[in-house]
């Protein structure tokens, strides 16, 4: 059984899926323009299931008894096994959507569309990707059923931090193993497993070591453990407060340092990722350089993330990365970007 979707998928509705992505991710929008097919469409399409839920988990105007009724409903809808409709999980989610759309909401609006594309695909490659999103999706519902009475989340352990990660990035890496791991042999493809976890809770820990203004402001939610603001004497609900910056800023820092440990194993990751199926080096070695990048930022300037809202790698940074990959790139000079990345802007 299908989810409900009647009409075929077009050529037109993949090159919207394509456009939809470099609107609503800078770090996706990168890796899928350095992949091939088939691979490009497929993590193109898996992503972009994942954001329909990531966005509606994220929506603070969406009481949070909604946000888990919604992503039950849409789980559902990504189940092959029920009858639910795209159309009834529209009529639930379409009272919610903005009527000043960011690029976010417009993937919610065309989730129909999404999914009638992930319908297209091969099976093999729908069975790897189904179970990840909904993992991803379920993992977000409970959430924000944990939280509902705060009407927001205020992870409380490293442990829920983690937890979290693994729902918002965990599964994403799943997903993207499960498909790329089909071009190693088993040796590898048992190692890329091993190791994905990390390269996924580094990416996401660095996200939330500096989106802490905007986590709050904009969605309400809080991913600093309350336990290690507690020891800096930090409120919850007042992170961005300008007396609390010292030791919000402390607490930036200890997240930033959790994140270092997981590059070793991000590393072995993409020593071992196979070159297949339409899957290049450089598409998750860029993501990979760019949050060492980060953390280098963060580490000089954890107070800016309060002071200026976010801390980003120079756009002339970011370049020279990018054209760093514009050839053919060994996998041994991996290593030696990570050093130099680690260490000052690659254009400097």
């Amino acid at each position: 059984m299908t989810t409900g979707q009647t009409e075929p998928s077009t050529d037109a509705d993949l090159e919207w899926c394509y456009d939809a992505v470099h609107g609503v991710s800078r770090t996706f929008s990168i890796t899928i323009d350095r992949l091939e097919e088939p691979m490009a469409k497929q993590i193109c399409i898996g992503y972009l299931l994942c954001r329909v839920a990531d966005t509606i988990e994220d929506a603070g105007h969406i009481p949070p008894e909604t946000q888990t009724e919604l992503l039950t409903t849409y789980d559902r809808l990504l189940d092959p096994e029920t009858d639910q409709t795209a159309s009834a999980f529209m009529d639930d989610v379409e009272p919610w959507i903005p009527d000043d759309r960011t690029d976010d909401w417009d993937v919610v609006a065309e989730t129909p569309r999404v999914v009638r594309t992930f319908e297209s695909l091969d099976e093999e490659p729908r069975e790897i990707m189904r179970d990840p999103v909904r993992e991803l999706v379920d993992g977000m519902a409970m959430f924000t059923d944990r939280y509902a009475d705060e009407g927001g989340l205020r992870l409380q352990t490293l442990e829920e931090l983690e937890e979290y990660c693994w729902y918002a990035a965990g599964t994403v890496g799943t997903l993207i193993t499960g498909l790329v791991a089909r071009g190693a042999s088993p040796e590898r493809a048992a190692e890329m497993r091993e190791n994905a976890r990390s390269f996924a809770l580094l990416l996401q820990l660095v996200n939330i070591a500096k989106d802490v203004e905007s986590d709050y402001h904009d969605e309400n939610n809080v991913y600093l453990p309350a336990e290690w603001l507690d020891e800096e004497d930090v409120d919850v609900e007042r992170v961005t407060d300008e007396s609390n910056h010292r030791g919000v800023t402390n607490v930036i820092k200890r997240v930033t340092g959790r994140a270092e440990t997981y590059l070793d194993d991000a590393h072995r990751y993409l020593e071992v990722v196979p070159e297949t199926h339409g899957n290049k080096l450089a598409a998750w070695a860029i993501p990979y350089l760019l949050a060492v990048g980060t953390m280098r930022e963060l580490r000089e300037r954890p107070e800016d993330v309060i002071r200026d809202g976010d801390v980003k790698i120079s756009r002339a940074e970011v370049y020279a990365l990018l054209q760093t990959f514009e050839g053919e790139i060994s996998r041994s000079a991996l290593s030696e970007l990570r050093k130099e990345m680690s260490e000052k802007p690659l254009h400097q």
